[in-house]
């Protein structure tokens, strides 16, 4: 019989704020996992491959690198799910007019058409929200989570989108 394992918070911690992170992180997760599996099962892409449509949109003609720094990931991460709208044709690859060593992303019209299907990622709508928070309790906010993800042994490698498969 496996054991029974009890969780309580640390002597001293006030159980109800415990309980409001929990309750907030789980709807954040719960809300991030239906819309990535609503826009697979109505768009035939995942939520991060909306996100990614939708920063593309924003920013037309764009790098990898760039594209990057706007979805808030690491180059090698977001090459994956671009691979993925380029295989679909929904993204091409273009090589720059000022450097033809420089490929830049631009949405296809079958990008743009399922773009005006969809409705606004769960991504976007997350960043500003974050972006809305004033600037010291976002610190506060940033601080915490990274202390939360250390402490759970959960802060190495590169950060993966949500909901996307390597």
């Amino acid at each position: 019989m496996p054991p029974t394992i009890t969780v309580l918070p640390a002597a001293g911690t006030d159980d109800a704020e415990v309980a409001q992170v929990f309750n907030s992180l789980r709807r954040l997760v719960h809300a991030l996992h239906n819309a990535s599996r609503d826009a697979e099962r109505r768009l035939g892409v995942t939520g991060a491959q909306l996100f990614v449509l939708a920063q593309l949109r924003a920013t037309p003609s764009i790098s990898i690198n760039a594209l990057a720094e706007r979805t808030m990931t690491h180059q090698s991460t977001v090459s994956v799910v671009v691979r993925r709208l380029v295989r679909r044709k929904l993204v091409k690859k273009v090589r720059s007019a000022d450097d033809a060593r420089r490929v830049e992303l631009t949405l296809t019209p079958a990008g743009n058409a399922l773009l005006r299907r969809a409705p606004e990622s769960v991504q976007v709508r997350l960043a500003r929200a974050i972006e809305s928070i004033e600037p010291s309790e976002r610190q506060v906010l940033a601080r915490g989570l990274q202390h939360l993800v250390r402490t759970i042994g959960v802060d190495t490698g590169v950060t993966p989108m949500f909901f996307e498969s390597a």
